[in-house]
């Protein structure tokens, strides 16, 4: 079947058409039924359902045949270490870890943090945690104590599992010293923490209360998986909301399952077998999604890559992981391509190696410009996907199915939505914007499978924050139109739709203009305040290594640029050139931690920055330009 005709059959009929993709998965009990609209608007899925997470991504491949496949590389520049994990492997130590966790006394529905960075130990503490039962919630490695804290009084964790450090091209994180200060801070206490030992700097541990991953494990009986209902939350994962105050995501176990399975094969086009690769962190959505579980259950083998794209040790470390481990299909995010952009401009690294064991590269967690995507495309010699999708969502939202059918790419577009996503763009009165023009994405009630049902412990913030501003729908939060074809483009955050003079305008359509410009390596545009046209946008620009042209010349050829393409109406004359623009840890630009220094007004430090000290450059940057005084 074509992509048309599966999405049709969807619309058709979603309950069979769930339920027939549901049959990919190994029950304990199946469901009788999908959708569970008892509660409407807040929607479950195969809630009647028996199932174990653990099971389906790991001990079902041992018992069907694959105990020898890998399942894990895990490939770490930075300590130039390669290591092999089997299915079988897998299943051993998750069997061991979940033992020791249930001899503590940690059983289902209780809370596991997990604090660890990017090594093998990381998934399998996450599928120790399913295999009995407990819900995990992973907090990004090296997190400050105070945001840790934060989460362990809104998870109120029975346990915490950490490492002893985690690793930088060019430091040591102690991750111990932050555990300690945020267990200190927090009101709930755990029980016990179990810490993994890392040679790079081991730490001290208080008895009683520390237990060594290995010791901890030392002759205990291996836990089997204990079956929970399919609307049990296999995790709660936090991500940053708009009141400072983090937002639990939960994901329900068996949508979760069926959803993520769909994907390998149908969406990234990977067959069971093959190596897939997801270079992101266990700490975010992706490294739930696609380092850990999607591809265990799909049965495929997963890539742990402990490193950076550029400095461990250049920009060519990409293309040695794929060469090495034969990656069949690639997944990061578009600020990685353009840190490799930015040191290599021509790629002449990658003639160093083979790479032609990949189909896709895909690309997703910010807006891909167009500048990227073509030069990934002429560099790797391989179709490249832009795909969108939240933490939210868990899985894409809208992409390219190639596994259906590779469908035309149109360079800014992610392109189609993905069955299960009924996708409209609203005006701010809940009418439905004409095809091309500018509005609120929203999804239509009921997310498919595997999205979030609510928030941890916070319902009522879950229907205020997502689904009140369009009775009906799923608010995304992100702004963008739908063409003639049914590709969608997102062009902003809704609060990246700036006013000027009456005019709302896409600061993403802007960043895609300056991002042409031949010496601009990186760009962000954000709207400040002026007092004669409410918002101006203003850009901010990195060039790449070994530009010959004047700062000054670039700014003029920004400005002719913008105003050549949207006009005067976009009133675009405030550009800044900067070494670097602040970012988390995931590469995401802090524009709104931008605005609020343009405009001079009080924000918190975003616990995810990558840096804090490149906001007192950006500071410095903006004022010769009369803002951020």
């Amino acid at each position: 079947m074509r992509y048309a005709d599966i999405y049709k059959s969807w619309q058709d009929d979603p309950e069979g058409f769930w339920m027939e993709q549901a049959k990919a998965i190994d029950w304990v009990v199946p469901p009788t039924h999908a959708l569970n609209d008892s509660r409407a608007p807040l929607y479950e899925w195969f809630t009647d359902a028996q199932v174990n997470t653990c099971y389906n991504a790991v001990d079902r491949h041992v018992e069907n045949g694959r105990g020898a496949q890998n399942a894990i590389i895990y490939d770490s520049p930075i300590t130039d270490t390669v290591r092999y994990v089997t299915y079988h492997d897998l299943r051993d130590q998750t069997a061991a870890l979940a033992g020791a966790l249930r001899d503590k006394g940690v059983g289902v529905g209780d809370r596991v943090i997990i604090y660890m960075p990017m090594v093998p130990e990381a998934i399998v503490a996450m599928l120790a945690c399913t295999r009995i039962g407990a819900i995990h919630s992973v907090v990004f490695g090296g997190f400050a104590a105070n945001e840790l804290a934060v989460r362990i009084n809104d998870a109120t964790p029975k346990a915490i599992i950490a490492a002893s450090c985690g690793l930088e091209p060019n430091r040591v994180v102690a991750y111990k010293p932050l555990l300690d200060g945020a267990i200190a801070q927090a009101s709930h206490k755990p029980d016990f923490t179990i810490v993994l030992q890392r040679d790079q700097q081991p730490c001290d541990l208080t008895d009683g209360f520390d237990f060594d991953w290995h010791a901890v494990q030392d002759g205990v009986t291996p836990a089997d998986c204990v079956p929970v209902s399919g609307d049990h939350p296999a995790y709660v994962l936090y991500t940053s909301g708009t009141t400072g105050a983090p937002k639990g995501v939960v994901r329900p176990t068996a949508g979760h399952l069926v959803a993520l399975h769909w994907t390998m094969k149908n969406f990234y086009n990977v067959n069971p077998g093959e190596v897939f690769w997801a270079a992101s962190d266990v700490g975010w959505v992706v490294g739930h999604s696609y380092i850990c579980y999607a591809p265990l259950i799909a049965g495929n083998t997963t890539v742990v890559f402990e490193g950076k794209p550029v400095g461990t040790p250049d920009a060519g470390t990409f293309w040695r992981v794929i060469q090495d481990h034969k990656v069949r299909s690639f997944f990061t995010a578009p600020t990685a391509f353009r840190a490799i952009k930015r040191e290599d401009p021509k790629g002449a690294l990658i003639k160093d190696y083979d790479i032609s064991s990949l189909r896709a590269l895909y690309l997703a967690g910010e807006r891909a410009d167009p500048d990227t995507i073509i030069w990934a495309q002429d560099v790797m010699q391989v179709p490249v996907y832009d795909h969108w999708w939240q933490t939210e969502s868990g899985w894409p939202m809208v992409g390219n199915p190639a596994g259906i059918e590779a469908l035309p790419v149109k360079i800014g577009s992610p392109t189609v939505p993905m069955p299960g996503y009924d996708i409209r763009i609203l005006a701010d009165d809940g009418t439905e914007m004409p095809t091309g023009e500018l509005g609120s994405i929203a999804i239509k009630l009921p997310l498919p499978p595997g999205t979030l049902p609510t928030l941890w412990q916070a319902e009522d913030r879950f229907v205020k924050s997502y689904l009140t501003n369009f009775p009906g729908f799923y608010e995304t939060g992100d702004a963008g139109l739908i063409d003639e074809d049914g590709y969608l483009y997102v062009m902003a955050r809704t609060d990246d739709v700036i006013n000027v003079a009456g005019h709302r305008l896409s600061t993403g359509a802007m960043e895609e203009i300056l991002a042409n410009h031949p010496d601009v390596a990186e760009c962000a545009v954000i709207g400040v305040h002026d007092d004669l046209k409410g918002q101006l946008p203003m850009g901010f620009v990195c060039t790449n290594k070994g530009t010959a042209r004047s700062d000054a010349e670039i700014v003029a050829d920004c400005v002719r640029m913008v105003r050549d393409s949207i006009g005067p109406v976009a009133a675009f004359k405030l550009v800044a050139v900067v070494n670097r623009l602040p970012k988390t840890r995931s590469g995401k630009i802090l524009r709104r931690t931008m605005v609020s220094i343009a405009d001079g007004a009080d924000f918190k430090m975003p616990a995810t920055i990558d840096d804090p000290a490149i906001l007192d450059e950006i500071r410095e940057s903006l004022k010769p330009l009369g803002y951020g005084r």
